[in-house]
């Protein structure tokens, strides 16, 4: 956590609201991309986004120090993404291409093509893991939080964040190579 984010959760507790609402400026974005990629809806993204966010305030005298906010925060939001995803009783997956970065250099188009195929693909197989498989890859690969955060967000020790992510890319890599035909050592 930033020293500015330290501040400003300090006095976000001290119920300072403007210094909340800087913070949820500030992980807005994070947040709402993870949960929509964790329920496929962006609706109920919104809401559930909405809702980690008020949760969070209600908390947050009870939050403890020693945690990154940030951390707190997915906690939250992937809380409230599982309870939607149990109540709803089906897993759906948002494709990783619709803000995904890539470099500056364009492809010819007869390898975009190829990648967006691979990208349906992978968004395919993607659907088919568990969510705690899919919940780790996206702490991890998407929102590039270290195994600490992952095992704080998640309640886990740092070990089993990273044998079950060694899980997930297996499972991942595994399912990509039938779906392709192509064999994909782990």
């Amino acid at each position: 956590m930033t020293a500015e984010d330290s501040l400003l959760v300090q006095r976000a507790r001290d119920g300072d609201q403007r210094a909340f609402a800087e913070l949820v400026r500030r992980h807005q974005d994070r947040v709402f991309r993870f949960v929509l990629r964790m329920t496929g809806s962006r609706d109920e993204s919104m809401d559930l986004t909405q809702d980690t966010f008020m949760k969070a305030w209600q908390a947050l005298p009870r939050w403890e120090p020693q945690a990154q906010f940030s951390t707190w925060l997915f906690q939250i939001a992937r809380n409230g993404a599982l309870d939607l995803l149990r109540r709803r009783g089906t897993v759906e997956f948002v494709p990783i291409e619709e803000d995904a970065d890539f470099a500056a250099q364009q492809p010819a188009p007869d390898e975009q093509v190829d990648l967006r195929q691979r990208f349906g693909l992978l968004d395919a197989v993607l659907r088919q893991l568990p969510p705690e498989h899919r919940e780790i890859l996206l702490l991890r690969e998407i929102e590039q939080l270290s195994y600490a955060e992952i095992a704080t967000t998640l309640a886990i020790q740092e070990g089993t964040v990273k044998s079950r992510i060694a899980r997930a890319r297996a499972a991942l890599l595994e399912r990509y190579g039938r779906a392709t035909g192509e064999r994909h050592d782990a």
